[in-house]
């Protein structure tokens, strides 16, 4: 077996709108296409062997055990793929279920395709199902060793991946909530939200956190010195810089015991507490200078009781935890050593952040600590005597939390609120030294020894004991309160023809609001009419600029079927999804062979439409009617018939539509009909003649209509929406020349070659076409692309794209010369291939009143060609 290609999804696609984080793996099963797992002799017995929990697999069958029997009756390599991918990531600790395998027109070729949680490990864990499986076929079994390489490989990338603690806790109450979110490429920021909606944050500092409160909680001495101006209980202490300062000093804060701190240390790092000598003070020092950027050093007073952290967020107190220090428990048998490798076996112990609690670890500071209580890493306890092995209790360095939200003294809640207003900042954690948090600090000689910008959530939301604490849904009440919402209208746009005029039309409709409107299309991106970036951008990525910035009010998507099948789509639900019709185009690439799947890969877009938005469909697209079967949302149509049977039945049943009635573009609201504008006096439509303009213009003012912007200001728009080649170059450029007229359009299939025909036909001079269309297309359209010209022109030049896409030069042209003879053998057409020459040919040939059609390759150089003859 041999992997041709490997795509990963994002957001709602083809395999699944539910499921956005998808592989898809394009799998050729090259000998073994020809057999059946029950065909290989031992394969069964080897791969149970090697991965007995695929039992728990119940596949079609419905129950434990299911796949396995697939698997010893019989079924091919790619399913067996599929279920060994999803099994690895499970047994890697990252739970998944959902997987489909599917037969391409390549025979032996296979799209596998199966859920991820980290992106890496899924493109891992798919490599390595390949080579379990033909590592089983060609020896009968796959190394143990082999596997738990395997496996720790994933658990390796999953850990690199994996949020820390505290972002971790407020993704999943983002997520809980339906917020939708993205990362930064800066900083390790994330936005929640999109557009001008959104709100960022870095791990626990928001876009409301004070830059001055988080500077002035990074300076401990000012911190403590604006907090005593303010009459809060802080220790006594002062600040130095050189050893021979110390003794001063400790003489200034009243003598043993002290505590030694760098000034602008974290994590705990370079703090001695509980000194009571010299010899402590002058080792202790030099530890907080070698853990202070500017080596400076705080001097305190030493206070007895529990180290206790408050945590506040918008001015409220949230949760408390007490926090004990890295310690063990004897048991009377055990040395220390043995006591801290039985402690880090607790599953809850990882490295760093990335579990509830820390792994101890053993450095010179947990021997001095140990030392100072009378013991060494040799010394067995005595059951239930406890050793320290930190002096501070940091999670981070091993430490536990136990929770003492319930226990807090009012007084002391009103304490730790005020002191977050004086510093300024949005979330605070509040470091409290008191022997009973539940009494308040002036009555038992309490104190605040530190506030803390960016506090960590991990130990409020996973205590070592105690009630977990929610406390990221206060964060999201301060960000998004009660009743603001974290979206921004959303309308996606899709079709085979007309997309980036509907787009474009529908962006201008918005305008008349005043909004800022976002939007992309196969020319750029754009924002308030502003080019962001030129290029075809109709894919995730262009979708995310828009979505990602701060300015956008509204944002309208032109969703093209490359990004969906690519990507899926870059959001997870919209407002408005718009799908103008379904054509045979594209066939053939992407494992889209027939116009159904086409169709399934457009409907895409109308079933993430939000169950309160409306998917806006075409009436007159068998293809694109029936998706109204498969959405959850309202359904709009459109039609340029208003007899059309699915419109009268929708209006019988007070649907939305909109129709092309006595030479209107109408709104049908139930009884009611709202009349848009005459077709004649819409500059799109061309006078009225482009009937597909006509069509598209139903679409961006029923999407417009659905989504709430007002009649009149629709009105408004559609008069002054004005196609032009520098607006919408390729889309209907209508030029003229004097004498004649010249057309350059951008279609490059049937559909899109009947639709300018619809326009061409009705023009009353003669009418000359120069065609081509691109060479990756299949024989039959590029035949039928010969037969719409000989329907729609009197004379035909065929020309050909330079990039001729894999065939030979003249082949495109053979074709399209024989669907022109095969309509009709006697119209007079003649095959320039030089795109440049054939246009120009074209021109010559025109004469007063005719219409010359240009379908090339690159409008650009076809408008350069056209502009000249317009100003002589």
């Amino acid at each position: 077996m041999r992997i041709l290609k490997t795509q990963t999804l994002r957001g709602p696609n083809y395999w699944s709108i539910r499921r956005h984080k998808l592989v898809v793996m394009r799998l050729d099963l090259e000998e073994l296409i020809e057999k059946t797992s029950d065909q290989i002799p031992g394969f069964y017995d080897g791969l149970i062997k090697v991965l007995p929990s695929l039992i728990e697999h119940h596949c079609s069958r419905g129950h434990r055990g299911g796949f396995l029997e697939r698997v010893q009756e019989g079924t091919l390599m790619g399913h067996i793929i599929e279920h060994i991918a999803l099994e690895l990531q499970e047994l890697a600790g990252m739970p998944v279920g959902f997987g489909r395998t599917r037969e391409t027109s390549t025979p032996g070729v296979f799209n596998v395709v199966y859920e991820y949680v980290e992106e890496q490990a899924g493109r891992y864990a798919g490599r390595a199902a390949v080579r379990l499986c033909n590592s089983i076929v060609e020896t009968g079994t796959y190394a143990i060793a082999e596997l738990e390489q395997d496996l720790a490989d994933l658990r390796d990338l999953y850990a690199n991946a994996a949020l820390g603690p505290s972002t971790e806790t407020v993704i999943k109450e983002v997520e809980a909530r339906k917020i939708p979110w993205m990362w930064l490429s800066a900083r390790a920021m994330l936005q929640l939200g999109y557009g001008a909606k959104q709100k960022r944050i870095q791990a626990t500092l928001t876009q409301n956190s004070s830059i001055l409160g988080v500077e002035l909680a990074c300076d401990k001495e000012g911190t403590k010195t604006i907090l005593a101006d303010a009459g809060i209980p802080v220790p006594k202490g002062t600040v130095i810089q050189y050893l021979d300062e110390l003794e001063n000093a400790i003489a200034d804060v009243g003598g043993y015991p002290i505590v030694i701190k760098p000034l602008d240390g974290n994590h705990g790092r370079g703090i001695t507490i509980n000194i009571n000598s010299w010899a402590e003070a002058e080792e202790a020092y030099d530890l907080a200078s070698a853990a202070s950027k500017t080596k400076s050093v705080i001097i305190e007073r030493y206070y007895q009781g529990s180290d206790h952290r408050v945590l506040v967020i918008n001015g409220k107190v949230v949760a408390v935890a007490e926090r004990i220090p890295a310690h063990v428990i004897g048991d009377g048998k055990s040395t220390v050593e043995q006591l801290i490798e039985l402690t880090n076996l607790d599953p809850n112990r990882g490295e760093g952040h990335d579990n509830i609690l820390t792994k101890i670890t053993v450095d010179r500071t947990s021997l001095a600590v140990l030392e100072k209580q009378g013991h060494t890493m040799s010394t067995v306890l005595p059951a239930g005597e406890i050793a320290y092995l930190r002096a501070t209790a940091n999670l981070s360095t091993g430490g536990i939390a136990v929770d003492r939200t319930e226990a807090i003294h009012p007084e002391n809640i009103w304490l730790s609120q005020r002191v977050a207003k004086i510093i300024g900042l949005d979330i605070a954690g509040i470091d409290i030294v008191a022997a009973d948090i539940s009494k308040p600090l002036r009555e038992i000689d309490g104190v605040i020894v530190e506030v803390n910008a960016a506090p960590g959530f991990r130990m409020h939301a996973a205590p070592s004991q105690g009630l977990p604490r929610n406390i990221a849904a206060p964060v999201l009440d301060m960000l998004f309160p009660p009743g603001t919402s974290s979206r921004i209208p959303i309308i996606a746009i899709t079709g085979t023809n007309g997309k980036t005029t509907t787009t474009r039309l529908t962006a201008h409709l918005y305008r008349q609001t005043g909004q800022v409107v976002g939007y992309t299309t196969t020319d750029g991106i754009y924002i308030d009419e502003y080019l962001v970036e030129k290029g075809d951008n109709t894919g995730p990525y262009s979708a995310g600029v828009i979505l990602k910035d701060p300015t956008v009010e509204v944002a309208i998507l032109e969703s093209a079927r490359g990004g969906i099948l690519r990507s899926g789509l870059a959001f997870d639900s919209c407002d408005i999804g718009v799908v103008l019709n379904v054509a045979a185009d594209h066939l053939g690439i992407g494992d889209i062979d027939t116009i159904e799947q086409m169709a399934k890969v457009k409907s895409v877009v109308a079933e993430t439409v939000k169950a309160e938005g409306y998917a806006v469909l075409n009436a007159d697209d068998p293809l694109v009617a029936a998706m109204a079967q498969k959405v959850k949302c309202k359904v709009a149509y459109f039609s340029m018939n208003p007899d059309n049977p699915i419109i009268i039945d929708h209006i019988r049943r007070n649907g939305l539509a909109a129709v092309y009635e006595n030479g209107y573009l109408s709104i049908l609201e139930g009884q009611w009909t709202l009349r848009i504008e005459k077709a004649v006096n819409i500059p799109m439509t061309m006078g009225g003649m482009a009937p597909f303009m006509i069509a598209n213009a139903l679409a961006g003012c029923l999407a417009a209509f659905a989504q709430g912007v007002d009649l009149e200001l629709i009105r408004r728009g559609i008069r002054t929406f004005k196609p032009s080649a520098d607006q919408t170059p390729g889309r209907m450029n209508l030029f003229n020349l004097g004498d004649y007229h010249v057309l350059i359009d951008y279609a490059h299939n049937p559909h899109g070659y009947q639709a300018v025909g619809g326009f061409v036909r009705n023009w009353e001079g003669e009418k000359i076409g120069v065609v081509g269309g691109p060479g990756d297309r299949r024989d039959e359209d590029l035949i039928l692309l010969g037969q719409i010209s000989a329907q729609t022109f009197d004379q035909i030049i065929i020309k050909e794209d330079e990039d001729t896409r894999g065939r030979e030069r003249g082949e495109v042209a053979d074709l399209i010369a024989k669907g022109i003879v095969r309509e009709n053998p006697h119209i007079c057409y003649e095959k320039i291939l030089n795109e440049t020459e054939a246009i120009e040919t074209g021109l010559s040939m025109a004469n007063q009143g005719s219409l010359v059609v240009i379908l090339p390759e690159s409008v650009t150089k076809a408008i350069a060609l056209i502009k000249p003859r317009i100003s002589n």
